[in-house]
């Protein structure tokens, strides 16, 4: 089947019923994506400090964030990079289904964990669910939808639900810190950690009733029932046609990834060393953490709804893109060298603003991709720019900064951990601003065949 010509000056069409059915489960999807990914950097400190049983400011904590942060992101881009081959053998309607439920169920596993092993291996598991769903989704939607600008529209909108989800992990957070005494004992404890993972079974009941009565890709079913599917290789995404997309997509999916995980998610340690912070009650300090978390991924959901709004206006990716990756780059390092190390009102602001610039930059990815693999690869190049360069790669940053906590000046671990902060996630900006030079713009508005 190729795909159908549409004149780019033509209007969207509207959304049928069945599209609508399509586009909320997506949304739920990728808001449950965010919120099982980022109650991480929420519950690990207090997670740690009960499992390790030692204080907060122990230097095992530290060496234990970078391994929670690292391995089960390894773990997740191994496993969604198989995934994404599966998609492309099996359909994306079906790894989806699948996906959805190793991570749920895996949280609440997590919920349960007695040793610091234990979460690590049900974290794993969490991850390897999100990393495969998020590439079988991005397929699935981009193959669904065949006109250019209601695609562009689609995947960015749908996409924007994933900072939603960490909205809604700070807030459920927060409520369990406040009401935590009043929910029934996990492991003879109130521990807010353990409500907080258990929580993200509840998004994915809606996703596991609907998500098997929606359709499959046509591009991918019909191609499958005539025979012309070709089968994915990885060897397949390094031809001279593809090398180059492959290369720089997986370098600067590395550089976004590194930039919120060596930096951005750092913050919910550094708050509580904070002058206006350290003195109050745990519980008040655990609801201060959730605050600062809530203006950063509101500045992510505003991010990702600005980049779907020019996605369809901005005709040239590296254009649109530069209108993040420039001014992320001048801010976060201002943010975690001043604001994070003095004030706990601008660091709120601050991290709002460079949550803006940077997981607008996620969004970006989901709408580029699509557009630069054929149909039997799309699933395997998404992956491994994906899991290769942001989980497996990527992610390293954050055991990267946690490592350089002890040569950073400072006289507190928080401040440390803020400087550490700063020089990763400027480096991964530096280093993602200069590659985009050589990102390759799409062909054409529709997708290749």
């Amino acid at each position: 089947m190729t795909t159908p010509h549409h004149d780019p000056n033509d209007a969207a069409p509207g959304l049928t019923p069945i599209q609508w059915a399509i586009c909320i489960t997506a949304a739920i999807g990728f808001a449950f994506d965010a919120y099982v990914l980022l109650m991480l950097p929420l519950i690990v400190r207090p997670a740690l400090v009960e499992l390790l049983r030692v204080p907060a400011t122990d230097p095992q904590v530290n060496a234990w964030v970078g391994t929670l942060f690292n391995v089960p992101a390894v773990a997740g881009g191994i496993f969604g990079l198989l995934g994404g081959y599966l998609t492309d053998i099996f359909g994306r309607r079906r790894v989806l289904v699948w996906s959805i439920l190793l991570y749920a169920i895996s949280g609440v596993a997590a919920g349960y964990s007695t040793t610091v092993y234990q979460l690590l291996f049900w974290r794993c598991c969490m991850f390897i669910g999100v990393c495969v769903e998020f590439v079988a989704a991005v397929a699935w939607l981009a193959e669904l939808f065949t006109n250019p600008k209601q695609r562009e529209a689609v995947v960015g909108y749908t996409q924007a639900f994933g900072s939603l989800g960490g909205v809604m992990v700070t807030a459920a957070y927060y409520l369990v810190v406040t009401y935590a005494d009043s929910l029934p004992l996990v492991r003879g404890t109130h521990d807010p950690w353990r409500y907080t993972l258990m929580s993200g079974i509840v998004p994915a009941i809606p996703l596991i009733i609907i998500r098997p009565f929606l359709p499959e890709s046509p591009a991918w079913r019909e191609k499958r029932a005539a025979g012309t599917l070709q089968r994915p290789s990885f060897a397949e995404i390094f031809r001279p046609e593809f090398r180059r997309t492959t290369i720089v997509t997986t370098i600067m999916m590395a550089c976004a990834y590194a930039a919120a995980f060596g930096a951005i998610q750092q913050v919910p340690r550094i708050v509580p060393g904070l002058a206006e912070v350290r003195s109050l009650p745990h519980a008040v300090v655990e609801q201060t953490v959730s605050k600062v978390q809530w203006f950063q991924e509101l500045g992510g959901l505003a991010g990702r709804i600005v980049l779907a709004f020019l996605a369809v206006r901005i005709v040239g990716r590296r254009r649109l893109l530069h209108v993040f990756q420039i001014p992320g780059m001048i801010l976060l390092p201002i943010v975690f060298l001043f604001a994070a190390t003095s004030s706990l009102e601008m660091l709120k602001w601050g991290i709002g603003i460079v949550g803006f610039m940077t997981i607008a930059q996620f969004s970006f990815w989901g709408n580029y991709l699509p557009r630069v693999y054929p149909t039997y690869l799309r699933g395997t190049g998404e992956s491994f720019a994906a899991n290769v360069g942001g989980r497996m790669i990527g992610t390293t940053a954050a055991l990267l900064t946690t490592s350089l906590v002890a040569f950073m000046p400072g006289a507190t671990p928080p401040i440390k951990l803020a400087y550490a902060a700063a020089l990763v996630g400027t480096g991964a900006y530096v280093i993602g601003f200069i590659a985009s030079f050589w990102l390759p713009e799409p062909g054409k508005e529709g997708l290749p065949d």
